[in-house]
């Protein structure tokens, strides 16, 4: 069932019912798009990736989301991101031989245990970060995915962040040069309930939070050689938690700093990822805005010698890269950029950065 009942979706089934003699490419259409579910709404971005999905009507259908957690289902029920969808069991789920990928949005402590359910239904997977919370657990699910010949897209959303997109070319193309330095920082003013969750999770708001810069920073660098951990309490936090958190990285030619503070009352404008090289430097500020300032020693492309700003439109849909990449993936056999190698020393070093050991 796929029957949005809500404003915001209303419009398409309107359009959808004007197309009148069109209406046979339509359902032609329609059996084409992929066919995905979701397990899980306690993640923060669930609401957010549901919306991604149902927004993208060309090339998904919804066929259902579960609960795992007693009691959750009627918490979501209320949230216009999930109205209109079929509640359904896990079981009912993943035992639908027409659902090719389901989206896991569970609390991090059983997000391994329904990523390999999944897996073991012969689901292709979305996993949000950071994946499990162990590292024997999500080494373990990544290559069973791989021996399976199934998809394992993680939600790390700077990934398709077009400022992201434009990094990553510039290190590919050597506008850089030979990176020498990346500083980087992602917090925000946690609240009480926040407080709550990141006392429940391992290393806490590094691990859960930091991870995203972790990624970008391994993509750029491969795994450090050594990862130097920081914690102090702001004293905002109950029970002396480690909320203002630093990682130093070691790489042979680089030093590689991350900062996840959840007392930053301004975390939001402060968030930045800077990339200094022996040709050129990138610093993207805010970090999803699109803006930033690229210096290169000489000319590349559209940017010249010096100094260049740059504001880059970021489509409104913060989720919908990420899924029109996996679409790409399931129906067109693109490969993905991030191997379950580059995944699997990303949860690694998260760990680390966050102080904790991942044997």
């Amino acid at each position: 069932m796929n029957a949005p009942i809500t404003r915001r979706h209303a419009v398409k089934t309107v359009a959808a019912a004007a197309l009148g003699p069109f209406a046979g490419g339509l359902a032609a259409e329609i059996s084409a798009r992929i066919r995905i579910g979701q397990i899980g709404t306690s993640h923060a971005h669930a609401s957010g990736k549901m919306d991604a999905i149902r927004s993208l009507t060309d090339l998904y259908e919804v066929v259902g989301i579960a609960e795992p957690i007693a009691g959750r289902q009627a918490i979501a029920e209320k949230q216009e991101s999930f109205a209109g969808l079929q509640w359904m069991t896990e079981e009912a789920l993943l035992a639908d031989k027409s659902v090719r990928a389901v989206v896991v949005e569970t609390t991090l402590g059983d997000s391994a245990r329904a990523a390999r359910a999944c897996l073991h239904a012969g689901k292709h997977i979305h996993l949000d970060k950071p994946g499990a919370e162990t590292h024997a657990e999500f080494k373990a699910l990544r290559l069973d995915a791989a021996r399976l010949g199934l998809t394992v897209q993680m939600g790390y959303m700077l990934r398709y962040n077009p400022a992201f997109d434009l990094l990553f070319r510039a290190h590919r193309e050597g506008w850089f040069g030979e990176i020498t330095g990346i500083d980087a920082s992602m917090g925000k003013l946690a609240d009480a309930r926040l407080h709550k969750q990141l006392a429940g999770i391992p290393g806490h708001g590094m691990f859960e939070l930091g991870c995203h810069l972790v990624d970008a920073v391994v993509f750029l660098l491969g795994p450090p050689s050594a990862v130097n951990a920081f914690g102090k309490p702001t004293g905002l936090a109950p029970a002396g938690l480690p909320d203002n958190q630093l990682a130093v990285l070691e790489y042979p030619k680089a030093t590689v700093t991350l900062r996840c503070n959840h007392g930053d009352p301004f975390g939001g404008p402060h968030r930045r990822f800077h990339v200094v090289g022996t040709k050129g430097a990138m610093e993207i500020q805010p970090l999803e805005s699109g803006c930033g300032t690229l210096h290169l020693s000489e000319a590349r492309g559209a940017f010249k010698k010096g100094e260049n700003k740059f504001v880059l439109e970021v489509p409104a849909g913060r989720y919908d890269g990420e899924f029109r990449d996996l679409a790409s993936v399931l129906r067109d056999g693109k490969r993905l950029a991030w191997s379950a190698g580059h995944d699997i020393a990303v949860h690694d070093t998260a760990l680390r950065c966050a102080g904790i050991s991942p044997a």
